[in-house]
């Protein structure tokens, strides 16, 4: 029996797979581009993303619910809103903005990202801006005034029935302003918890409805219905009933409430966390038009118009994080460490935090013999390491010596990628600052296409330095 890494994974998998691949050298290409150069240019620890990646799955899912909805012949229209929490940088939300999208924040500070992105007349006041949240004053007085500043499809979406009386009080446009609401939906039974803290319970919103939005026509439009479930879109009983529950509700409310002609599902499309990933993105989305346009036809309303709020799917697999091995380390006769040159509480917290699993890939040597390994990050916190992947509780990985002396890829190190880390990580980790044992954060480096259609990379970021970080510090 073969016992290369090579062999192991086309044992295992249906390798190569979209986005993953060898290039001549046996050195793994990440959507299509070759990652030997990168590293050898660049160095690691490293994060690279790879711009194109977005509008890639921006246009499939667009053309997912165009084929869908051709299908099932339906009758209203779909909104593809980018959910910037996801990544709030500017190379990320302003590629997105490409590709015909609209936007979601979450926060105050959202709003002045998207007062910048109109100033550099990246978007104009008719793009959908949907206000999700918690709000706090700072929040609400800011989506104000951007109602108030013409923006005419802002719509915050009430979390609580208060939140209703500050718009009240602030906006001041002469014409009705947008609004939509928050199901609280139940959570899955693991869970430890029934109902979710976000959004208007479900047998309070009529009621919340008739007291306090209709009559009031001339002030304000109940435009949408809005549910999110945080185990995401999948396949099973729990996610068909919420959802089911949801446009019962829409339909009875759009009785009642002719303005109301739009349902929001949030996001929770998953992406490729393992080489053994398979999802039908096109069948799910067929199930949710064409249970939308049942409950519709039987209620006698009119279909919605969707909107969906697609962070991680948008934006996670456009991204890897890169480190070396630069040390091994036999602990006792069963584990075997693989020391990076990095921390994963830093560069990839949901992996110390949540449990998260990435799809994770040597870049090279592909043809030595491999074993079971862990994975330590460099701080000293007895939690930064990484042992299982998503589809085994186990991590296997190439031997760093080859057994030719000879071989030239014996004077490298063993370079081992974590892809599509794109959401979030950033955001938990908090760019910049101070990290756990100040561990510098990485080189970033982008990756996109020029105007002539040639790839072309630049560095966003140098790795952080000792003083940056000395500065917040105090020490200078």
């Amino acid at each position: 029996m073969n016992n290369t890494y090579t062999d192991l994974v086309k044992q295992t998998f249906h390798f190569p797979q979209e986005g993953v691949d060898l290039n001549e050298n046996g050195y793994l290409k990440f959507n299509g581009l070759d990652l030997k150069p990168i590293i050898e240019k660049h160095g690691t620890p490293l994060k690279l993303t790879f711009l194109p990646k977005i509008g890639i799955n921006i246009n499939k899912a667009k053309d997912y619910f165009e084929k869908a909805m051709k299908k099932h012949k339906y009758e209203g229209e779909y909104y593809y809103c980018y959910c910037t929490k996801s990544s709030h940088f500017s190379f990320i939300v302003e590629e997105a903005l490409k590709h015909n999208i609209h936007l979601e924040t979450s926060y105050a500070y959202d709003i002045e990202i998207i007062n910048q992105l109109y100033k550099k007349k990246k978007i104009n006041k008719d793009i959908h801006i949907i206000c999700n949240g918690f709000k706090q004053k700072s929040y609400t007085s800011r989506i104000s005034r951007l109602i108030n500043s013409g923006f005419k499809n802002v719509i915050p979406v009430l979390d609580n029935k208060e939140e209703l009386q500050m718009y009240k009080r602030s906006i001041r446009t002469g014409q009705p302003f947008k609004l939509g609401i928050r199901i609280a939906a139940e959570e899955e039974p693991t869970f430890p918890f029934y109902t979710s803290r976000l959004g208007i319970k479900a047998r309070d919103i009529l009621e919340f409805y008739v007291d306090e939005i209709e009559g009031n026509e001339d002030k304000f439009h109940l435009k949408m219905l809005h549910i999110f479930l945080n185990k995401g879109i999948k396949d099973d009983i729990y996610y068909w009933s919420e959802l089911n529950k949801s446009i019962n509700l829409y339909c009875q409310l759009k009785k009642i409430c002719p303005e109301l002609d739009s349902i929001n599902i949030g996001g929770g499309f998953p992406i490729k966390h393992s080489l053994a990933f398979e999802y039908d993105y096109q069948f799910m989305i067929n199930e949710i038009v064409s249970n939308i346009k049942t409950a519709c036809k039987k209620a006698k309303v009119p279909m919605p118009n969707i909107f969906t709020e697609f962070g991680s799917y948008t934006v996670g697999e456009s991204m890897a994080h890169i480190y070396s091995v630069i040390g091994e380390k036999e602990q006792n006769d069963r584990e075997t460490w693989y020391m990076i040159d990095s921390s994963f509480i830093t560069t990839l917290p949901d992996t110390w935090g949540i449990g998260e699993k990435f799809l994770m890939l040597p870049i090279n040597k592909w043809e030595n013999e491999y074993q079971r390994v862990v994975l330590g990050g460099i701080t000293c916190d007895g939690h930064d390491y990484y042992d299982s992947e998503e589809h085994i509780n186990e991590v296997f990985l190439p031997k760093i010596k080859s057994q030719d002396p000879k071989d030239e890829e014996n004077k490298k190190p063993l370079y081992v990628g974590f892809f599509h880390t794109g959401a979030y990580q950033d955001q938990i980790s908090g760019y910049g600052g101070i990290k756990h044992c100040l561990i510098p954060s990485p080189k970033h480096v982008i990756v996109e296409y020029d105007k002539n259609g040639k790839l072309e990379e630049w560095v966003y970021a140098k790795e952080q330095s000792a003083q940056s970080m000395l500065k917040i510090l105090g020490y200078l």
